[in-house]
This record gives structure tokens, C-alpha cells and sequence, in this order.
């Protein structure tokens, strides 16, 4: 305790200098420092680690169309609670999230401005902070007009940032790094590494009703939100009381600490669905690399790919490998091809002649698979609301519980973004309307996740990346081992990913060069390191049988009990284990960038004394993601707790095990 304080001490004069704020709030481990305070009327918060500033002085308010607040504030109470608590997910990278903060409510006065008092909650936890706004009802004041919050993030020093801009359709750019003082307007999440033992994420949790927070340079190292616009201007129409999201701080010594971190989580309301036993996590495949390919198409035609017969090959293969769902997409009437219908002309329920719906369905229920449909919008959201409670209603009739959506091509209705207050209505009003009839959603095209699985685990996954189709079209030939090992760190840590892994036919004819730039054996570990619930198998399935890698890809649940990160750099390496859920097996993903790697994983996650078998599937002899991506060799050796396994990763590699307990 005394080792706290003296850290608490250094930490206020480092934050502080000639300032002194009015509240402190310390992490319930005491190695997080938060101070609040009010300078000459505008409110600031600081953030440190130990005798580590993290956040300097940073000012926060909001400006609205007739008044603004953090201007001429003035404090006039302070409540403070702390909060313990354990919570089981329905699905995860663990069971168990225990979720533990300390919390300081500052009530604000704000001089001579139409909304006079407002709330800011700050939220400390030992793994980094949340904070947001609470405006309550203001006499006879019901709504106002945000033009745009004021919320500042001035980092400490210059770090190294890894960033996707702000305005980048449907947030599948590359990431890429800079330091924080070369940045224009960015997405978030934004990863920073201040130095070998500081790791700093921004994002936000429980986006409801509002617009999504991008940050702005205002400075050198001083970040400001900037709020996703409506077409006319506007940020965020509210009608008050109103409660904003979380902005979300997370802090970590390493990389892998803030893949661990379920901070995001714990600021977002308890479950809503109060039966959840139909929300299943699981492995599909589908008719969907075929069509990326070119080697089917989405419209009905002579190679149209999802027809009765294909998907009825399609769900025997799942049948018989263990799948739990088979995804078709083109099978309703569409945009373009045959029927040359507008976007907003798209049926949700019509399938294309040479695909029966309600027989596909029948036959997957029989074999003990699920029909996964798809609804993709071409980003006519309206469409798709006219017509949700009779696609909802056609799913639950043929008993079919999960969707995938897409808003793929175009501004929402022609004019709004993907980011904006307009479109977070429309994601959440199709995942609360597909919870009432037991649907999943994997959203493709998605406003970047804040959290809210936990709130409606139906909410399954999301694209929101870079993802494996770029690797059948992109004139760049496919995407670089970087990326993969990037993203755990960047849009990994906003919710689990849809990026869908797993082709091991690498080659296509048809556009020679374009492939995905990865060696088998990393290819198989993508499974476990990018986490999704529903975990796609991508390629076609002519492709797996008889090769040694698809064990592997069959093998891995989508599910987990618990996850270790055992060491990671961003941009250059790491490795994931994780522990299923309805067993003692665990299974391991290690991959590297550009570069290869000799590492040695030691296995103390292991229960100790206990004894298992571990399968290693590694790059073989040769093995180059550029040259050579196949060589691939496959071991077994019994395993403990001591063991340190030796891995070889070459050049874009990676290494893949199955850990089994005897």
C-alpha cells in the first residue's frame, strides 16, 4: 500500500505541475493515477501509470447548435462507488469476466449556456479507463443538436501510433504506423506504443444513438474526437436525458495485455435476451470463395453458385466434418445480373428459381446443420428495414438462426456514412429485432464494434477489415503478412473479427499473382489468433479433403474458456493460446510478418502435473509465404506444464498446435 501511494504522489506532481485538480481516482490495483480538475472553467482530465503520464492535460466538453458545455464549468458535487463483480459470457475467449472499477461522477454547472448541469462518470480499472457524458433533462428543454463533442486525448509523448483513416469505406484499409504527431483524422481503435512497456488503445464502448468517435489532430500530440457527420452536418440529434458512449483508454505493459483486456466489455449493459440457449458459437463454410474467385457468381446464370444442388454438397460436407453451419450467398433475387433490380428492389425472401429455400433448409435441419442466409443491402438500409419482419419471420419459419448482412458499395441510402448516427440505428435495430426471433448476425460492412455482444450475444461477428477477399481481387496482388499480424492489435481489440481465414488452395487461375500472401501452416493458425465466434472455414471444400492442414481447421472450437497471449510485437509477431470451452484441450496460433522467426513457447498454461499430446502442424522445409507457401510438417510428442516448444516460423509463417489432454 505504501508502494501505491509513493507512485500515486510522483504521478500527481508529474500530471500536475502548477495545477491543482480538484479529484483523484486511483485503479483498484493503485497503479492507475486519474485526476480531474477545472481550468479557468474548462474541465481537463490526466491519466497516469505508476510515475508514467500516459494523458496530459486534456479538455473535454461538447458543442451543440445554440450553447456548448466545458466553457465556463463549475463543480458542484462529486459522488464515488467502486464495484466488484464476476459476469459469465454466453460466448468468448473466456467464461468468466470479472469486472472491477473504481468510479468518480463530477456534477457541472455550466455558466450562462441554455443546458446548464451535466454529469462526467470516469471509470478506472486496472487495465485503463472510461469516461462519457450524462445530460439530464433541462426544465422544458426535451432534445438538443450536437455539432460536436470537444473531447481531447493529448498523449504524453510522441508515441508510435498504428492507424486506418477516419473515412475509409467500411473501415478496410491497411493499418499502418506513425507517430502520434504526424496523424490526420483517424479511425479508432488507435494503438500507441509510448515505449517497450507502455501500450495505449483509444476507442469507445456501447455505441447507442449517436454517432462514432474518429480522432483529430488539433496539435502535436494532442487528439480530439471528431464525430461521424449526418449528410446535412449535424453529428447527434438526442433527445434528452442523454447518456453518450464510453470513451475507452486501454493500458497495458504489452501488446498482449491489450488483446486481454474485456474493459470495452464491462462498460456495456448486462445481457437484454433473456433466453440465450438458441445463440450457438461454431465453425461454417460456405458458397462464398467461389464467388470471390470468379469462378461462380452471386446472380443466377450458368455459373450461379448458390443453387440447390451446390448447397445441398455444400451441408453433406459439413455433415460429415463437423460444421455447424453452411453460408449461401446469391441466393435471393439481387441487384444487377438476370433481374437487373435497383438496389432498393432487393428481396430478402425471394430466392432465384434454381435455389428452394424452404428444401435447403429442410435438408440442413436433417443433416444437423444451420442455413446461414444472407442479406446483403448494397447500402439500401431502408430496404432492408421494409422488409425485416417478413425475412426475420421467413428465418424462423424454416428454422433458419443466422443471418449474414452486408452494406457493401454505397453510402447508406445514398447520402449517409457508415459511421454515422443515421446507420447505428439501423445495425441495432436489426440485431434487437433479430434477437426476438432467435436470428444470429455476422455484419458485414459493419459500424466498427464498441462491445455491445455483450449486451446482445446474438451480435455474433463483424467484418469491419482488411479481409480475406481482398486476397481473390486486390490488384495488390493480396494482402502482406504484416496485416494479420497487425490487426490483433487494432481492430482485433473492438470485437471478434469475420476476416475468414483458411484457404489452402492458394493459386488462382484466373487472376494469376493475386493470392493470399501466407504459408499454409499460418494460414490454419489465423483460426485461433483472429477470434470470432463464428469462424469460417473460406475455402472451397473440393480444396480440404486429403490435406493435412484441414485437420487442423476442423478441429478448432469457436468458443473459449480462456486465453493467454505468450508473447506478441505489434506488426512483427504473436502468438495465442486458448482453452476450449467444453474440454481441457487447448490450441495454439503463433504467426510472424515478412520476416521469419525462431522462437520457444513454453506451455505453463498447461494444468500442472497434468500430461497431454500436442500435434504441431509448422512450415515445413523451404516454406516462404513469397515463393514457397506449402511445405508443411506435421509432429506429435507428449507435453507438460515444463515443456518449451521449439517453433520455426518462415518468412510470412506461422505454426498451429493441438494440445489434447490424456
Amino acid at each position: 500500500m505504501i508502494k501505491q501511494l509513493f507512485w500515486a504522489v510522483l504521478a500527481a506532481l508529474a500530471v500536475t505541475g502548477c495545477k491543482q485538480p480538484n479529484e483523484q481516482l486511483l485503479s483498484p490495483d493503485g497503479n492507475l493515477l486519474l485526476e480531474f480538475g477545472i481550468d479557468n472553467g474548462r474541465p481537463f482530465y490526466t491519466l497516469a501509470r505508476g510515475n508514467k503520464l500516459v494523458v496530459d492535460t486534456s479538455y473535454v466538453g461538447i458543442e451543440m447548435a445554440d450553447c456548448a458545455l466545458g466553457i465556463k464549468s463549475s463543480i458542484n458535487g462529486v459522488s464515488r462507488q467502486s464495484h466488484d463483480e464476476t459476469w459469465q459470457q454466453v460466448w468468448g475467449e473466456e467464461t468468466n469476466v470479472r469486472n472491477n472499477y473504481n468510479e468518480l461522477k463530477v456534477s457541472l454547472t455550466e455558466a450562462g449556456q441554455k443546458v446548464l448541469n451535466y454529469s462526467i462518470v470516469f471509470r478506472l480499472f486496472d487495465d485503463g479507463a472510461g469516461f462519457r457524458y450524462e445530460i439530464p433533462e433541462q426544465g422544458d428543454m426535451d432534445s438538443i443538436v450536437i455539432i460536436d463533442e470537444r473531447t481531447q486525448f493529448n498523449m504524453a509523448s510522441d508515441a508510435r501510433a498504428w492507424f486506418a483513416p477516419w473515412d475509409y469505406e467500411f473501415y478496410e484499409a491497411l493499418y499502418m504506423p506513425s507517430p502520434v504527431s504526424e496523424l490526420d483524422t483517424v479511425s479508432t481503435p488507435l494503438t500507441m506504443e509510448m515505449n517497450d512497456s507502455l501500450y495505449v488503445t483509444i476507442h469507445q464502448a456501447a455505441l447507442t444513438d449517436y454517432a462514432f468517435m474518429n480522432l483529430e489532430n488539433v496539435g502535436e500530440t494532442r487528439l480530439q474526437s471528431y464525430l461521424s457527420p449526418w449528410s446535412t452536418g449535424e453529428k447527434v440529434f438526442a433527445r434528452l436525458p442523454l447518456t453518450t458512449p464510453w470513451r475507452t483508454i486501454i493500458v497495458g505493459r504489452t501488446p498482449g495485455d491489450l488483446m486481454l483486456s474485456r474493459l470495452m466489455l464491462n462498460l456495456n449493459e448486462p445481457c437484454a435476451i433473456e433466453n440465450t440457449d438458441w445463440i450457438e458459437p461454431g465453425r461454417y463454410i460456405g458458397i462464398w470463395w467461389s464467388l470471390h474467385r470468379r469462378d461462380e457468381t452471386w446472380n443466377m446464370g450458368p455459373n450461379h453458385g448458390a443453387t440447390t444442388e451446390n448447397a445441398k454438397k455444400y451441408i453433406d460436407f459439413a455433415a460429415k466434418y463437423g460444421y455447424q453451419g453452411v453460408l449461401a450467398e446469391g441466393w435471393n433475387k439481387s441487384w444487377g445480373g438476370d433481374y437487373g433490380l435497383k438496389e432498393s428492389e432487393v428481396s430478402f425472401t425471394e430466392a432465384y428459381p434454381d435455389f428452394d429455400i424452404a428444401e435447403v433448409a429442410a435438408y440442413a435441419r436433417e443433416k444437423g446443420v444451420s442455413l446461414i442466409t444472407h442479406w446483403e443491402t448494397y447500402g439500401c438500409a431502408s430496404n432492408l428495414e421494409a422488409q425485416l419482419d417478413s425475412a426475420l419471420a421467413l428465418c424462423e419459419r424454416l428454422g433458419i438462426h443466422a443471418a449474414k448482412t452486408g452494406y457493401a458499395g454505397k453510402p447508406f441510402d445514398g447520402k449517409e456514412l457508415h459511421s454515422s448516427q443515421y446507420a447505428i440505428r439501423h445495425y441495432r435495430k436489426v440485431i434487437e429485432e433479430a434477437a426476438k426471433h432467435q436470428v444470429m448476425i455476422d455484419n458485414h460492412e459493419p459500424i466498427m464494434p464498441t462491445g455491445l455482444q455483450r449486451t446482445y450475444p446474438n451480435l455474433m461477428t463483424q467484418e469491419g477489415v482488411r479481409g480475406q477477399e481482398y486476397n481473390a481481387w486486390s490488384t495488390d496482388g493480396g494482402t502482406l503478412p504484416m496485416h494479420t499480424v497487425t490487426i490483433p492489435f487494432t481492430r482485433g481489440l473492438a470485437g471478434p473479427m469475420d476476416y475468414t481465414p483458411g484457404i489452402l488452395k492458394l493459386e488462382n487461375e484466373k487472376r494469376p499473382g493475386i493470392r493470399p500472401q501466407t504459408t499454409i501452416a499460418k494460414e490454419i493458425a489465423l483460426a485461433v489468433v483472429l477470434y470470432s465466434p463464428l469462424q469460417m472455414s473460406a475455402d472451397m471444400i473440393e480444396n480440404y479433403e486429403g490435406n493435412p492442414a484441414f485437420e487442423f481447421l476442423k478441429s478448432t472450437p469457436a468458443t473459449w474458456s480462456k486465453t493467454v497471449v505468450p508473447e506478441a510485437k505489434i506488426g512483427e509477431y504473436v502468438t495465442v493460446a486458448r482453452r476450449d470451452r467444453d474440454s481441457d484441450d487447448w490450441y495454439v496460433g503463433a504467426i510472424t510478418g515478412e520476416r521469419n522467426r525462431d522462437t520457444e513457447l513454453s506451455l505453463d498454461f498447461l494444468e500442472p502435473g497434468a500430461k497431454y499430446r500436442a500435434k504441431i502442424f509448422a512450415d515445413g522445409p523451404g516454406a516462404d509465404y513469397a515463393v514457397n507457401p506449402y511445405p508443411l510438417t506435421v509432429t506429435e510428442q507428449e507435453v507438460d506444464s515444463k515443456t518449451v516448444l521449439p517453433l520455426h516460423l518462415a518468412n510470412g509463417g506461422g505454426a498451429a498446435v493441438i494440445i489434447k489432454k490424456l
